[in-house]
């Protein structure tokens, strides 16, 4: 079989023809090398183009929007924000120590600390519920980011959802506890808080199975349990009656 389609394979290349300048009448000159003008020989148009074909298209990387794009670049760094001889120093260092040669991890300090300032209590708070939610809120975003870029990283989709449930929790406790003080987080960092779902299990035969075994030891306990709480009982009763008929006793007898 393979015999037979190599010589179809063969008699088709040898029926083709392809026109052009510098091309033969069948195939066989097709593959042939050319000589130019200048004396150099290279490969006809066909086997170039065929050399070429598993090439990887170029595609366009997608810019995505980024919460640190308010960020202006004129903005100092943090280490170099409060250093009273920033402005002496020439503008080339400004711009070396401005967010426009800084990096992402620099950025997402100073991105954690506006959002740490919108919602603490005090100019000392750094360690309450809204404040933790506030540093949290900026690793999330973090992580989404780098996810759109990078979709198979899945210890980044690890830390992101595992950051997502510590907020989770965070914003319970503030909405069980202080409400007013939840709606201020959620609307200063931009967060929509939904209710969980009601816990809900999927019924299977073992889930059924085991119930139904469980359901079936307890009752069997407790009527093993059933007369010892008789007898339980009815000491407790004897003893209110006795405690009832003294108390009668001692009402009836003259002071």
């Amino acid at each position: 079989m393979l015999l037979l389609g190599l010589r179809g394979a063969l008699g088709w290349a040898r029926s083709c023809r392809l026109p052009g300048p510098g091309w033969s009448r069948g195939v066989s000159g097709a593959f042939r090398l050319q000589e130019t003008g200048d004396g150099r020989s290279v490969y006809s148009p066909l086997v170039q183009t065929a050399r070429g074909y598993a090439r990887p298209v170029k595609k366009r990387k997608q810019v995505l929007p980024s919460h640190l794009d308010d960020l202006p670049p004129t903005m100092l760094k943090k280490d170099y924000a409060n250093v009273p001889i920033i402005d002496k120093v020439d503008d080339v260092v400004k711009r070396l120590l401005s967010l426009e040669m800084a990096s992402q991890r620099e950025k997402v300090k100073i991105k954690t600390q506006q959002l740490i300032e919108k919602v603490r209590r005090t100019p000392s708070d750094n360690g309450s519920f809204e404040v933790q939610t506030a540093i949290l809120t900026a690793k999330i975003q973090t992580h989404q980011e780098h996810l759109q870029m990078h979709p198979k990283d899945k210890s980044n989709r690890r830390r992101m959802l595992m950051a997502i449930d510590r907020r989770k929790k965070l914003l319970k406790y503030l909405r069980r506890t202080r409400y007013e003080t939840f709606e201020h987080t959620c609307k200063q960092l931009g967060i929509q808080y939904t209710l969980p779902p009601p816990y809900c299990r999927r019924m299977t035969r073992r889930w059924a199975a085991k119930k139904a075994f469980c359901l079936k030891v307890f009752n069997e306990v407790q009527k093993l349990k059933a007369p010892e709480r008789l007898m339980q009982r009815r000491e407790w009763q004897a003893k209110a009656r006795a405690a009832k008929e003294q108390m009668l006793q001692s009402e009836g007898t003259p002071g």
